[in-house]
């Protein structure tokens, strides 16, 4: 298949905004692989910040943090990526270049716990204020689990009433998929 799949197009839209050095946000943890792959993007010199509203989700990241000898340059925090301001330093403010958002349920873990659109688009209005420009938001919409329809159209009209002159949308997913297939809105910041 010469077309990207839907997790390696979201890697490669972290790769191309993140270089060492930078800070990123992993705003679900889940199982840790965003997670360590942001702290390989930004290397020994920058910084990962990770949410996970469960400590399942933050064990699990933690273990292969430690594994992949990356704990050092995160931050996990065990709380809704909606507080993402209370964590991140004023200091930091203009230097986080990406963040990632796999939406839906921690794989392996309890299917009744579940993002929802409130939290996310709270936590993407924080990011838009104190991103750096031309940062980049990609949001993994997962939406075939009871209450996904929901999130999935509340983010997807949040994201389409984006001011053009404040961020970039793209919209990337396979149509013609059966389940439910995931999609990725990714948000650039524009100033």
């Amino acid at each position: 298949m010469k077309l990207m799949n839907i997790l390696p197009f979201a890697r490669f839209l972290l790769q191309t905004a993140l270089e060492s050095g930078d800070i990123a946000i992993d705003g679900t943890c889940g199982n840790g692989h965003d997670t360590a792959y942001l702290a390989n993007l930004v290397g020994e010199t920058g910084h990962v910040y990770g949410f996970d509203i469960q400590q399942e989700a933050i064990d699990n990241t933690k273990e292969k943090l430690r594994t992949e000898n990356l704990l050092q340059q995160c931050t996990l925090i065990q709380t809704g990526h909606e507080h993402v301001k209370t964590y991140v330093s004023e200091q930091q403010y203009g230097q986080i270049k990406a963040a990632i958002f796999n939406l839906g349920y921690l794989p392996g873990g309890d299917k009744s716990i579940v993002t929802a659109a409130e939290s996310t688009i709270a936590a993407i209005e924080q990011l838009l204020e104190i991103m750096a420009p031309k940062g980049v938001i990609v949001l993994v919409i997962y939406h075939g689990h009871e209450g996904g329809v929901i999130e999935r159209d509340a983010l997807l009209d949040y994201a389409t009433s984006l001011p053009q002159d404040k961020a970039h949308v793209l919209q990337y997913g396979f149509i013609n998929q059966v389940n439910h297939p995931p999609f990725i809105v990714a948000i650039e910041k524009r100033k």
